[in-house]
C-alpha cells in the first residue's frame, strides 16, 4: 500500500547541512499496524509526515496506492491529506471554541457531504470512540483521554485508509494512555485501517504488528529498509 524508495529530507542551518532521512525506504502493508520508534530527533516525525503529505522529501519517491506524491498536484495532495489520512496528533489540536461534535465536522467542511449528513456522521465517529454523551462539550470541559478521542473521531470524519498518530498517548497518564492504544487497535483490527504511529513508549511499541527503529535518519534491521550512510548532523 506505502512505498518509500531512497527518500532523502535535509535541512540547512547555519550553512550546515543537517539530514532528517537519509535514503530511506521502506514498505508498509494495508491494514498494518506499524510502530515507529527512536529517540527525540532521529527522523521518525519527518517520516511520518513525508507519508501523510505534510512535509516534501528533497529527493526520492513516495507511492500510496500507485499514487506518486511527489508527481502530485497541489490540490490532488490536499485530497489525499483529508480522505486518505486521518491525522492524531500528541497535543489533540482541536479547536477550543468548538464543540466535540463540531471539532469531529471539521475535515469534512470542504466536502460535498450535506450539513445534515455531515452531522450525523461526526455523530457516529464520536459514538465508535464512546463519547456520545460529551458531543456538546468543548475541550477544555473534556479530560485529556477524551480530548484524545475527539481527536480520533475527528480523524475517522472522511473514513481514511491510513492513520498516522504522533505520540497519541504522550499527554496521557498511563491508564488513559492505554485505553486510547485500546481504541486505535481495535480499529486497526476491525477497520482493516493501517495504523501507523510514532511512540517513545516501550509499551505502546510492543501493541504493533511491527516495530522499526530510526537513529540519525536511518532506518535498521528492516527488510525491506536501508541503512544508509548518515553525513553531517541529523534531525528530526
Amino acid at each position: 500500500m506505502i512505498e518509500l524508495k531512497n527518500i532523502t529530507r535535509t535541512y540547512s542551518l547555519g550553512g550546515e547541512t543537517i539530514y532528517a532521512l537519509n535514503s530511506v525506504s521502506l514498505s508498509i502493508k494495508e491494514g498494518e499496524f506499524l510502530a515507529i520508534v527512536g529517540p527525540s530527533g532521529s527522523g521518525k516525525t519527518t517520516l511520518a509526515n513525508i507519508i501523510g503529505g505534510l512535509d516534501e522529501a528533497d529527493s526520492g519517491d513516495v507511492i500510496v496506492d500507485n499514487m506518486h506524491l511527489a508527481k502530485t498536484s497541489d490540490n490532488d495532495l490536499s485530497e489525499y491529506r483529508n480522505k486518505k489520512i486521518g491525522f492524531v496528533f500528541q497535543s489533540f489540536n482541536l479547536q477550543p471554541t468548538f464543540t466535540a461534535l463540531e471539532n469531529v465536522m471539521l475535515p469534512a467542511l470542504f466536502s460535498k457531504m450535506k450539513p445534515a449528513d455531515r452531522k450525523e456522521k461526526a455523530e457516529k465517529c464520536l459514538k465508535a470512540v464512546g463519547l456520545e454523551d460529551r458531543m456538546n462539550h468543548k475541550p477544555s470541559e473534556l479530560s485529556g483521554g477524551q480530548r484524545q478521542r475527539v481527536s480520533i473521531a475527528r480523524a475517522l470524519m472522511n473514513d481514511p485508509e491510513i492513520i498516522i498518530a504522533d505520540e497519541p498517548t504522550g499527554n496521557l497518564d498511563s491508564k488513559k494512555g492505554q485505553e486510547i492504544m485500546a481504541l486505535l487497535r481495535e480499529l486497526n483490527k476491525r477497520t482493516d485501517i493501517t495504523l501507523i504511529i510514532i511512540t517513545h513508549d516501550p509499551n505502546v511499541a510492543r501493541l504493533a504488528d511491527r516495530v522499526i527503529a530510526i537513529q540519525d535518519g536511518n532506518i535498521a534491521g528492516l527488510p525491506h529498509g536501508r541503512i544508509a550512510g548518515s553525513p553531517g548532523r541529523q534531525m528530526g
